[in-house]
């Protein structure tokens, strides 16, 4: 794994980069030159999982939107609770697909009037107002890249579905109106809790295989049959009676897709099918908890 450090036992994981530790320091730099922080955090699950505390502490006085991503796989519901939550740490919080044009104009219209207080001054000191320099922040994967590409209306900065892929920091002009700085993912050196390890290794934004996929899959499981019955019944033509628990999820969803070798139906295939499936979001909305996630 190169630079990174990765280890992992009972109480805590780390999974630390080398870049990281770099990237965090130009972003301390960074921010004394930056007019406007967008942070994006994914919203299946926007609370605590991710989003990087250390990165919050660097942009308190700061203004700040968060924009809340991937909200076509999300639930709405969860979601409409957890802004709520959030509008007492940012200046504006919007949720919404990236992919959706309209989204994309609301969150240029949060920049610009997040900008006025800065064309203010200027404009009372006689400055002919200047473009706005933004800078974007957030952990691994959760569509820095791709909203940079939206706003710039062109492919100004590397998309690929895997952490840690934007490494080097970069400025793109969007318009007159504002520059965006771009930067790579940063995520905290170590996580004393596990569920929001858990949460992140399902959401892709760090590698799966930091974690047994037995353990990845046995969480996933018990929290879709207690929060998300209805989605897995749907999925799997299951009865209520197959959500016992996740031994019983397991065996069906191997019985249901044929998964057998030599006649025995292999659990460990049925695992990796649900973790795909729900990383592809096929399953439909969900999103994680966070209630242990701090």
């Amino acid at each position: 794994m190169g630079d990174e450090v990765l280890y992992m036992n009972e109480q805590n994981i780390h999974w630390f980069p080398g870049h990281m530790q770099k990237a965090l320091r130009q972003i301390e730099t960074k921010l004394k030159i930056v007019d406007v922080v967008i942070e994006l955090a994914d919203s299946r699950a926007p609370l605590y999982s991710t989003r990087n505390p250390m990165i919050e502490e660097k942009i308190a006085n700061k203004q700040k939107l968060l924009v809340l991503t991937k909200l076509d796989l999300a639930d709405e519901s969860r979601v409409s609770r957890s802004i709520e939550q959030l509008k007492t740490q940012y200046d504006i919080v919007l949720a919404g697909n990236l992919n959706d044009k309209n989204f994309i104009r609301q969150i240029k219209v949060a920049v610009k009037k997040l900008g006025e207080p800065v064309h203010l001054k200027q404009k009372a000191k006689l400055i002919k107002p200047q473009a706005l320099k933004v800078i974007i922040l957030g952990i691994p994967n959760v569509g820095k890249s791709t909203l940079i590409n939206k706003l710039a209306k062109r492919r100004a900065a590397g998309v690929e579905n895997r952490p840690g892929f934007t490494k080097a920091q970069q400025f793109i002009k969007v318009d007159q109106d504002f520059i965006l700085i771009d930067t790579p993912g940063v995520l905290p050196p170590n996580y004393e809790n596990k569920l929001a390890v858990l949460n992140l290794a399902l959401l892709g934004s760090i590698p799966q295989d930091i974690l047994p996929l037995h353990d990845l899959a046995l969480y996933l499981g018990d929290f879709l049959i207690k929060n998300y019955p209805h989605l897995l019944t749907a999925r799997f033509d299951l009865s209520p009676q197959h959500l016992i628990d996740t031994e019983q999820l397991f065996m069906q969803i191997a019985i249901r897709r044929g998964l057998n070798d030599g006649g025995v139906f292999n659990t460990d295939k049925a695992e990796v099918l649900l973790l795909n499936e729900f990383k592809n979001g096929v399953l439909g909305r969900i999103t994680l908890g966070e209630d242990n996630a701090q």
